[in-house]
């Protein structure tokens, strides 16, 4: 067979669907999401069976997921909503410290940090300037 013919595309949803997946994008998205469960379930569990029985020893209250309180029929878990913001929080540090300022500094060590454009006075004044330039 023809070297030709072995590149060409499949046809039909099939062959169609093939070239979708086996595009770069794809994949690094798919092994984000799987990543990404992962580091989640690391992560609840560093908050649920290390930091809420610490700061809960130091509170005076072992399990966050306790602290309640009703008003008429209903409950509120507002120890749930704890944890899951110092699991939030964790999150947001892990990512920031360990992917954005290492970009940031890969970035500028690669010399492609962007300059920052004019501001919006900065550019009404030009276009002011040259409409008086284009009256005059």
């Amino acid at each position: 067979m023809p070297a030709a013919e072995q590149t060409k595309p499949k046809a039909g949803i099939l062959g169609e669907f093939r070239s979708f997946l086996l595009r770069g994008n794809v994949v690094d998205l798919a092994v984000a999401v799987v990543v990404g469960a992962a580091a989640a379930a690391l992560v609840k569990s560093l908050v649920s069976d290390l930091l809420s029985p610490l700061i809960g020893a130091i509170l005076g209250q072992p399990d966050f997921a306790q602290m309640t309180f009703k008003l008429g029929s209903a409950v509120f878990r507002y120890g749930s909503f704890i944890d899951a913001f110092i699991g939030f929080m964790t999150i947001m540090a892990a990512v920031f410290f360990f992917v954005v300022k290492p970009m940031d500094r890969l970035r500028h060590i690669a010399g492609e940090v962007e300059e920052p454009g004019p501001t919006d006075l900065e550019l009404l004044t030009e276009i002011r300037d040259l409409l008086r330039g284009k009256n005059n």
